[in-house]
């Protein structure tokens, strides 16, 4: 039972990180490089941290860079995601994608390949899937910010997740709040994340002052707390 609430935490932190991609208010620009760092909390306790960055590969091409670390009591997690993408005419096209996860239990990998040639998912682990435009399981976080900037109030993913399965999330704009967090205090915009069969909740928060980024992110299951994602820093390099 704890394993499981620690991989359900250690999921949440890696929506909160890679959702913290930053916009400008254009739908054709990408974020400067930048590294933005969380901390990690669950029923008030600290258990841990994450980390993200973007970096440019040269032309139209970008780097993305997911870790986590995460302990309570005897249990662990660590995990890496790394995203390779182009961005062209204000579309962002998934070129690579790879997870590993260490720790408590089995260890977890996923490699993915997307091939415009062939309309092909090729993964390393898994049978080959058919490409119908879907994001890697970081990519379609990218695109939030973005979609609050221009002041979008709905809108649809579909996505690879790290399992190596196809989903989609609806993402509904709600209000605007002031949070207290360890970054400072800010004003957020919330929205909730809406999947398909799913017991559990999700509301993130994203600070227009900030470009858009993530600033928390909470997740409930059945009314319980599963885990609680706040800003500590954020800079553009």
């Amino acid at each position: 039972m704890r394993v499981t609430k620690m991989l359900k935490v250690t999921s949440l932190i890696v929506f909160a990180v890679s959702a913290s991609m930053s916009f400008a208010k254009e739908a054709n620009e990408l974020p400067s490089p930048f590294i933005a760092h969380y901390e990690a909390w669950r029923h008030d306790n600290n258990i841990g941290s994450a980390e993200l960055s973007l970096k440019s590969s040269g032309g139209n091409f970008y780097e993305l860079k997911y870790s986590s670390k995460v302990s309570r009591y005897f249990l662990s997690d660590r995990r890496y995601e790394t995203s390779l993408f182009s961005f062209s005419d204000g579309k962002i096209t998934p070129i690579a994608y790879d997870f590993k996860r260490t720790g408590t239990g089995p260890d977890k990998a996923l490699s993915a390949k997307f091939d415009a040639k062939t309309k092909t998912i090729v993964l390393r682990e898994k049978d080959n899937q058919p490409w119908d435009g879907e994001f890697d399981n970081q990519l379609f976080r990218i695109d939030i910010s973005r979609q609050l900037a221009q002041d979008e109030k709905e809108f649809e993913y579909k996505f690879l997740n790290y399992r190596g399965q196809k989903r989609s999330y609806v993402i509904e704009a709600l209000e605007k709040e002031i949070l207290n967090l360890p970054y400072g205090s800010i004003e957020a915009i919330k929205v909730r994340v809406n999947r398909d069969s799913s017991s559990r909740q999700t509301y993130a928060w994203f600070a227009p002052s900030l470009d858009y980024v993530l600033v928390r992110l909470q997740q409930f299951k059945d009314d319980d707390e599963q885990g609680d994602i706040r800003l500590k820093t954020y800079q553009k390099l």
